[in-house]
């Protein structure tokens, strides 16, 4: 059986990765500040873990998980991911650096500490957004989100470069809009076309495919234009 570790699993699009991978023979370390939704489902390949990625110190559960049981991991998913909603001119500084420190900063954390454990052929999947892709359409009222997309795909980018001689693999999918409880409270009343599980098995097939193809890339998962 092969490990995965998937971020932001209490609702959305990691809700529904933790169960597709589950349910195709992997071992799943789900990680949510909130772990009673998967754990309520008591899908045998899946341990849920209560962690605040926010704090570094919080982040050490993981490793201390996957040495005690893993070993080693073949997929990191890096999906948890936080929106503010606000006009440009009511952002903080307090409010940058909590969207950042979910979006990028933990991302930067929780890769580092599992470096030692991924290995020649794994794959890390960070989701990005296509709102942090430069020449892509833009929204009001998104400025530290779209800006913290942007900044981890450029992570994302130099790490696949740091890491290529060790045969590790990095990705970014940068998504267009889809319908999870987060853009419900961010744009209440939005439609999105694509729904929560379609867009969990895109990044599944994506997560265990495409590094076979692809390293350092961006990946755009949107039907929007530009």
């Amino acid at each position: 059986m092969r490990n995965v570790i998937i971020s932001g699993t209490s609702r959305g699009i990691g809700f529904e990765l933790a169960q597709l991978f589950a349910k195709s023979g992997y071992k799943v370390l789900a990680l949510s500040r909130n772990a009673e939704p998967l754990k309520n489902l008591n899908i045998k390949n899946i341990t849920t873990l209560s962690i605040d990625l926010s704090k570094d110190s919080e982040v050490k559960k993981v490793t201390n998980f996957v040495t005690s049981n893993w070993k080693s991991v073949d997929v990191l998913i890096n999906n948890a991911g936080k929106l503010i909603n606000k006009p440009f001119e009511e952002l903080t500084s307090a409010d940058y650096l909590s969207v950042f420190q979910i979006n990028v900063f933990s991302v930067a954390e929780l890769t580092r500490q599992l470096i030692p454990y991924l290995k020649k052929g794994s794959h890390v999947v960070n989701i990005s957004s296509i709102g942090g892709v430069q020449g892509s359409s833009k929204f009001p009222g998104l400025a530290a989100y779209s800006s913290s997309k942007g900044a981890l795909i450029t992570l994302t980018e130099l790490l696949a470069e740091e890491y290529k001689e060790r045969q590790i693999s990095f990705n970014v999918l940068a998504l267009g809009a889809v319908q999870t409880e987060m853009l419900e409270e961010a744009f209440p009343g939005y439609k999105a076309p694509v729904s929560a599980f379609e867009m969990a098995e895109y990044i599944y097939n994506f997560a265990i495919n495409g590094h076979k193809f692809q390293n350092g890339k961006i990946v755009e998962v949107s039907s929007s234009t530009p």
